[in-house]
């Protein structure tokens, strides 16, 4: 028996007159970016509040928000993603009413976003804490605060060290936005499973789907390495390059 890849059947029409499989491969791409991509802004953003807080002084109403820290990145580490997706796409909305009337995307978001934030809290604050006290202590010495010394000292220089974990948690989330599937999000997974069934040309899907994933995982990359490059602290290794 021989096989051949039928890649054609990409532009034949799903049943609309207007659409291709090829037209849907784009679009649910698009919508595995725009997952990904405003997950990463949430992760981004409540990841390095937290990491940074996680960090403080443990003096007064710091050791507060370091137990509140802790807490944040224990719960949402431990905790299946595809069960936290789950749990604020059908438990939540049922304890809020006007969460019933948020979008399944933006739910996926949140999840997706929170359940990376403890991550990149985890790489925030292990940057932070590589850095010699004696930032620190110059900082204040100067007469800073304690926010003017993070945001002035330490973590510009935290951010430059952690730029390389961070790529691969950049990356984990274009491949962690599949779980958007799960709530009928037409994102590149649902897609595949959906052509799939209606067309029988699993191999030919599946390959595209996935050199999909490869690409965009590639740029993330690409773009990170660049960013590193840009930001390296001069007199490190590899600032010569």
């Amino acid at each position: 028996m021989s096989f051949r890849l039928d890649w054609e059947f990409f532009l034949r029409d799903i049943g609309d007159g207007q659409t291709s499989y090829l037209d849907w491969m784009i679009s649910a791409w698009s919508w595995t970016l725009a997952v990904a991509g405003c997950a990463w802004v949430v992760a981004l953003v409540l990841g390095s509040v937290v990491g940074t807080l996680r960090t403080l002084p443990p003096q007064g109403i710091s050791r507060l928000f370091i137990r509140l820290g802790d807490a944040w990145v224990e719960l949402f580490r431990n905790i299946p993603l595809l069960v936290q997706i789950f749990l604020w796409y059908h438990v939540i909305p049922s304890l809020f009413k006007p969460l019933q009337e948020v979008p399944s995307f933006l739910l996926v978001v949140f999840g997706l976003g929170l359940f990376t934030s403890a991550r990149v809290a985890e790489q925030v604050r292990a940057g932070i804490q590589s850095l010699p006290r004696g930032q620190r202590y110059a900082g204040l010495a100067l007469g800073l605060s304690t926010a003017q010394t993070y945001r002035f000292v330490l973590l510009p220089m935290a951010f430059r060290i952690v730029i390389p974990p961070l790529t691969s948690e950049a990356m984990n989330i274009i491949k962690n936005s599949s779980v958007a599937f799960a709530v009928s999000i037409s994102e590149l997974t649902l897609f595949a499973m959906q052509a799939q069934e209606e067309t029988s040309r699993g191999i030919e899907v599946y390959l595209a789907v996935t050199s999909l994933y490869i690409a965009t995982a590639l740029v993330v990359n690409r773009v990170m390495a660049f960013i590193e490059r840009r930001t390296r602290i001069p007199g490190t290794v590899g600032s010569e390059k």
